[in-house]
């Protein structure tokens, strides 16, 4: 799978969209919140097609160091974290509102970067964090459709999405690829989460699901788990073929062409505050992505 110019770039925004709307839809609109079963199947439709693309030639996959994969193993834990707390969030949250609070992620991990490596910032991105943070905070303020546990399981899936790339980061001595980590995600993230679906009460929940056997049900699971691997795919092809800044980029369009369109699609009470703070974060994240750009 191989895009030139800006090919790459509008796929990914096509499948970013296309894979939010349909967690959306089966998260909030046919009401399936079971998330250890619905992350598991993602996951496990994702590593089998992993699997499949490694064993056929279409991608490169190489794990045979155990001492790697061990390293890795606390990121795969925070990955469960972020697509369990997501997964919750965004059946209680709009789409806008998620993302919104997901970018404050970049607030975590600017934090855990001065405190314990020390990094030095640029007067932009300490800007940008600070306008991430405020967008955020903000959010619930002026929230009409407030939801006290969709907004706490956001703030769990920010806290696990920080502390996930602060990590990546530190492993970049690691031997492990993108789809090598990946890989150890996808099946690592299959065991635990089916290890969990039967403490949880999923496991039995799920079988009095209304819509159980209901082709749209169906048709929408299938999709999620599809969408979310071409997506994964799409983004690590992103990252190889462009620069850091290109990529950084798409993810914003993709992200804002996401929240507009969702507005016409899925209910929200759309107020001026609340605009306010979508255009804040929309302002925080460009400023980073000219951090970027800059050098700075």
């Amino acid at each position: 799978m191989y895009f030139r110019g800006p090919a790459v770039g509008l796929t990914f925004c096509f499948f970013y969209l296309s894979f939010y709307f349909t967690n959306k839809y089966v998260l909030s609109i046919l009401k399936f919140t079971y998330p250890t079963l619905f992350q598991g199947w993602q996951t496990l439709v994702g590593g089998i097609f992993l699997h499949i693309c490694w064993k056929i030639g279409w991608v490169e996959i190489n794990c045979s160091s155990r001492s790697d994969i061990i390293s890795w193993i606390p990121a795969s834990t925070f990955f469960v974290g972020i697509i369990y707390a997501g997964s919750r969030a965004l059946s209680r949250l709009s789409i806008p509102v998620f993302l919104t609070l997901h970018n404050a992620a970049e607030v975590v991990t600017y934090g855990l970067q001065r405190v314990f490596y020390r990094e030095q910032s640029s007067y932009t991105r300490t800007c940008s964090v600070i306008l991430l943070l405020i967008s955020a905070v903000c959010l619930p303020l002026h929230d009409s459709q407030f939801d006290r546990d969709g907004y706490f399981w956001a703030v769990i899936h920010l806290l696990c999405s920080g502390c996930y790339r602060v990590f990546q980061k530190s492993q970049k001595s690691s031997l492990l690829s993108d789809l090598d980590q990946q890989y150890i995600n996808y099946f690592f993230s299959v065991v635990l989460l089916a290890s969990a679906s039967h403490p949880t009460g999923d496991l039995f929940s799920a079988l009095e699901f209304p819509f159980l056997y209901f082709y749209r049900f169906h048709s929408g699971c299938c999709a999620s788990g599809i969408l979310g691997f071409v997506l994964m795919l799409l983004s690590v092809k992103l990252r190889g073929s462009l620069s850091p800044v290109h990529h950084l980029s798409w993810t914003f369009l993709a992200k804002v062409l996401t929240s507009v369109v969702s507005l016409f699609v899925f209910e929200i009470s759309l107020t001026v505050p609340l605009t306010i703070c979508f255009l804040i974060c929309c302002l925080g994240e460009a400023l980073l992505i000219y951090t970027q750009s800059s050098g700075s």
